[in-house]
């Protein structure tokens, strides 16, 4: 019986969402290759790659496995490590060093001939900006809420004003530490507009019209499946701040949510999102946004494993299941 294609799972090694995945895939006997090539290449990874009329062909070689590029099945792209500057080199020539990988390895990566991905790297990056996910979402027929982007502190005090309560919410969630050296998270949080000074000049704000909700809603689509688990017991308004004190339901979606979320995936050409909703009194399901990659990994169970299944489906059985 010949060997099945192997599938490559693109994680860095304390990801749990990718261990779940791999745990599924080798309880069917299903080949996988895990990889990390921020951490692994170009020092512990060999690459060979040819191109010509016929195509790619040429292999990945780790220190424990042997990747026929040509004979990948499936990709499952979560969150590798970032390419990294090689410390023996000085800063200049590390950052060259980095970004030869990246976009040799990391194109590569992104061509396998065949190979089915979830999602393909380049269409996670597409739908990583807020602006385009409310706009998309409002354009596929979901509620958000009013929002503002903007620099200008007249602006943002206006708006401030005609909302009556205005959420604050960073557009990416960048590395942040205070003047101590000490590691800080921007949380999405309400905001007092006495506080809206000078210093909204200095970058892009987003700001919204505060939801009236009675539970939050994150919702995970893996292809046709989806799987919405209410969250309950947040003591403020991001829900993320406080893990222990949360409670989770598997519920239904409504026709025209799924619908939408549908539409939106299809937008961006993604076969995985995570939603996140704010489920107002009157039942109305108001998006927040989608992260292209995100987490799933620590509901309880039987959640995980219901979307590590239907994500071992997808990346065993894509054609099948398109």
């Amino acid at each position: 019986m010949p060997i099945p294609a192997p599938v490559l799972v693109v994680a860095c090694l304390d990801d749990p969402t990718a261990d779940l995945v791999l745990g599924e895939l080798h309880g069917r006997d299903v080949p996988a290759v895990r990889f990390d090539p921020g951490a692994d290449f170009p020092r512990h990874a060999t690459l060979e790659a040819f191109l010509d009329g016929t195509g790619m062909k040429g292999s990945l070689g780790t220190q424990t496995r042997h990747l026929d590029l040509a004979g990948v099945r499936a990709v499952y792209w979560r969150q590798p490590t970032p390419y990294r500057q090689p410390e023996d080199l000085d800063t200049y020539t590390g950052a060259w060093v980095a970004d030869q990988s990246r976009f040799g390895l990391g194109g590569v990566m992104a061509a396998l001939p065949g190979a089915f991905y979830l999602n393909h790297p380049w269409r996670n990056r597409d739908a990583e900006h807020k602006p385009v996910q409310l706009a998309t979402a409002s354009a596929c027929g979901l509620a958000i809420p009013y929002t503002l982007i903007t620099n200008r502190v007249d602006s943002a005090r206006a708006f401030a004003s005609q909302m009556g309560s205005v959420v604050y919410k960073p557009l990416w969630s960048t590395p942040y530490r205070n003047a101590a050296g000490e590691a800080r998270t921007v949380w999405a949080d309400v905001i007092d507009p006495g506080t809206l000074n000078e210093s909204v000049s200095g970058a892009a704000h987003l700001f919204q019209q505060q939801v009236d909700k009675v539970a939050d809603v994150r919702v995970t689509v893996v292809g046709e499946q989806v799987f919405p688990v209410r969250i309950d017991g947040a003591p403020g308004l991001d829900w993320r701040h406080d893990y222990p004190s949360l409670t989770y339901q598997l519920i239904e979606a409504p026709t025209a949510v799924i619908k939408g979320m549908r539409a939106y995936l299809d937008t961006f050409g993604l076969v995985f999102g995570a939603f996140d909703f704010s489920l107002t009194h009157d039942g109305q399901w108001v998006f927040l946004e989608c992260n292209p990659n995100g987490q799933w990994a620590w509901f309880d169970e039987p959640i995980p494993r219901q979307i590590s299944s239907a994500i071992a489906d997808r990346l065993t059985r894509p054609r099948e299941l398109s």
